[in-house]
């Protein structure tokens, strides 16, 4: 197996030493342009690469970032990722992503790889059943910024990016409202999730406000299959809904699956609503009404809030970023 060409292999066949070499490397000013051109052509010719490791002792900086993320199976964390990974490589750093499956102990070993490859920071969306933060505040302590996304802790710890949680919800409540409809079928997410909680909360309060309360129907889906069965069996006990309201993309995947099976025509027979990243509300026709949740803005807030936070500038504890409605033809 071939070794990589080191720096000390480069000045050793130019005859020069280490330090000019390494100066040369860099561009440095004090070296003469005909040394620099000797060294860049060997350093191509050996295909040399800078010890990474080496690299991060002496700068005190990987130039690594570390993202643990519940799933990959919907186009939130998608776009949320590709948007990081697209500003890192502009700024010459490179990603560690995580898949934590919404298991806490997984998160836990994501993050213990993330301090053995000393990260400078770290994005996390946190599993459904993390209850132990003390890690996190450890990380903090360390000096290695952890930035809470999306799914973040009620406890003040780290930093957090999120969506006008609350705001989206009640936008959406009073959207179904003022399209005069009575009987909403709402679908949420997982009922331990504070992301849930909050958007639940405000989202019924909304209806209680106008004295409405009664017009809607709570149920809680943890993806697309449920979603489906869900709806299927609510529409057949005779139940006239006449709008059906879905917190995530998944559930409306789900819920307009049962509805295409069932050949209900949208809006005419139901209207349907739902937050979203805003790619699967495109594909139907006609396209579905939606709160906006992008993980393309909340992936570029939150690395420009993490660049900040490693050239040691002052930053908010929290950000929310602003709930916005888009009008399809759905309700």
């Amino acid at each position: 197996m071939k070794t990589a060409t080191t720096l000390y292999e480069l000045a050793k066949r130019l005859n020069l030493s280490t330090a000019t070499v390494s100066r040369a490397l860099k561009n440095h000013p004090n070296i003469a342009p005909e040394t620099k051109k000797r060294v860049l052509e060997l350093a191509r010719a050996l295909d040399y690469e800078p010890n990474a490791y080496a690299v991060s002792l002496r700068t005190s900086s990987s130039k690594e970032l570390g993202i643990i993320v519940p799933s990959l199976t919907g186009f939130f964390y998608d776009s949320f990722i590709t948007a990081v990974e697209r500003l890192c490589r502009e700024e010459g750093y490179s990603l560690l992503i995580f898949v934590s499956g919404d298991s806490s102990e997984a998160e836990l070993a994501s993050l213990k790889v993330c301090k053995q490859r000393k990260v400078d920071g770290i994005f996390v969306s946190l599993s459904t059943n993390t209850a132990d933060l003390a890690y996190f505040a450890k990380l903090n302590d360390q000096d290695i910024p952890v930035i809470f996304v999306d799914r973040v802790p009620k406890e003040n710890i780290g930093y957090k990016i999120c969506f006008e949680d609350e705001r989206a919800a009640e936008l959406s409540a009073n959207y179904l409202m003022d399209k005069g409809r009575k009987k909403i079928l709402s679908l949420f997410g997982d009922d331990h999730l504070s992301i849930t909680r909050k958007r639940l909360k405000s989202y019924v309060r909304a209806f209680e406000v106008r004295g409405m309360q009664d017009n809607i129907h709570i149920q809680h889906a943890l993806g697309v299959k449920e979603s489906s069965e869900i709806v299927k069996d609510a529409l057949s006990t005779g139940t006239r809904y006449d709008a059906i309201f879905c917190m995530t993309d998944e559930i409306l995947i789900g819920a307009m699956k049962t509805l295409q099976v069932l050949k209900i025509k949208i809006p005419q027979d139901i209207g349907i609503m739902c937050m979203s990243n805003g790619f699967f509300p495109g594909l139907y026709h006609p396209e579905i009404t939606y709160v906006e949740t992008s993980g393309k803005k909340l992936g570029e807030t939150a690395l420009n809030h993490m660049f900040a936070l490693l050239k040691k500038d002052k930053r908010e504890n929290q950000v929310k970023l602003e709930s916005i409605l888009v009008e399809g033809g759905s309700v």
